[in-house]
């Protein structure tokens, strides 16, 4: 069997920044906004749940590479949409366009890269570096 995995697939969902979102929170900057480390790895989920669906049992994705631009600030208590779509496929490795809107505005765009891994041979792998 094969993962069924085409161009196209795409995730979308919406929430709201809370100061745990926030840069100042995370610590990667000194105030209450959507912290840019916080969108990408909500960009990242948006792009795992894209096609996850489509994987055999026992498989997933893990991000390789990231490049975002954070282009505008969402305060506290404003809704972020993430929507990110599969457009391209090299064998393992998928790429996706990835995009934050927030209620105004949209606050940070690019690409996005993940692989299909097999999840108990990649965890096994890691833990290797525990011995």
């Amino acid at each position: 069997m094969e993962h069924k995995i085409e161009l196209g697939m795409s995730f979308e969902f919406e929430m709201t920044v809370e100061h745990k979102d926030t840069a100042e929170y995370f610590g990667s900057g000194s105030v209450l906004v959507l912290a840019t480390p916080v969108m990408i790895g909500l960009m990242e989920k948006a792009s795992m749940k894209a096609v996850q669906s489509g994987l055999l049992d026992g498989f997933t994705t893990v991000g390789t590479k990231v490049d975002i631009t954070h282009k505008g600030a969402t305060p506290i208590s404003m809704k972020v949409k993430f929507f990110a779509e599969l457009i391209e496929i090299d064998r393992k490795r998928l790429v996706f366009q990835v995009k934050a809107m927030d209620e105004k505005e949209e606050v940070g765009s690019g690409i996005h890269e993940r692989f299909i891994i097999e999840t108990e041979k990649f965890v096994a792998k890691a833990n290797l570096k525990l011995n």
